[in-house]
């Protein structure tokens, strides 16, 4: 978890805010817990999503999960070629295995996510 530029939500999503969007995908502890990944669902561009609530699901061998909206805006850019590919999600869950790219309709929501200590912090205790 050496990722010092992202935030992080307790259901275990990260963001990066990148100029005017703000890209998520799943912690390396999430992946680790899901296990092998079979299937994935995304929203489509345009779609809204909002803070806390999911705008995805996740399923693996072992568990099914929503996926949340760490912020509330537009999806800007879905990662088109993950569901194809989801061992990206256990080579390069901080790179490669983004799911969304969202614009912000409030930037002040960027500020309640856990650092990377917090998210540690938050890790230990599950």
């Amino acid at each position: 978890m050496a990722n010092e530029d992202l935030k992080y939500t307790e259901s275990h999503e990260w963001a990066r805010q990148e100029g005017d969007v703000v890209t998520v995908g799943l912690s390396d502890y999430a992946v680790e817990q899901l296990g092998d990944i079979v299937f994935l669902e995304l929203p489509s561009v345009g779609d809204q999503v909002t803070k806390g609530a999911p705008f995805g699901a996740i399923e693996s061998v072992k568990a099914a999960a929503d996926i949340y909206a760490p912020v509330s805006g537009e999806v800007a850019e879905v990662n088109e070629a993950l569901p194809d590919e989801p061992e990206l999600f256990k080579t390069d869950c901080f790179g490669q295995a983004w799911l969304i790219k969202i614009k912000p309709s409030d930037p002040a929501q960027w500020d309640s996510l856990m650092d990377t200590a917090a998210y540690a912090e938050h890790v230990r205790g599950q």
